[in-house]
């Protein structure tokens, strides 16, 4: 079985963050810069994330209420396809 991570997956890697800086997440989730900027422009535009500024220049994302909500859904449909019988 392939061991990558599927997209939502690293959504909801991305969303159990909480609230954290470009640099944090990109560690945390083990991706490319490309790919944080790709995931950071997906989340905003839909409103899962939002820009929080801390200091100049540096700018925190947070998780927005709706953002929690799509968490929540997707750890929910996650658990439901664990396959467990195919280790």
């Amino acid at each position: 079985m392939n061991n990558r991570r599927s997209s939502v997956e690293v959504i909801a890697d991305v969303l159990r963050l909480g609230r954290a800086g470009k640099t944090e997440i990109m560690y945390s989730c083990n991706l490319s810069h490309r790919q944080l900027c790709q995931y950071l422009d997906f989340l905003s535009s839909r409103g899962f994330i939002q820009e929080e500024k801390r200091t100049n220049p540096k700018v925190d994302f947070a998780v927005t209420p709706k953002g929690r909500d799509l968490l929540k859904n997707i750890e929910t449909v996650l658990a439901q396809l664990t396959l467990r019988d195919f280790d």
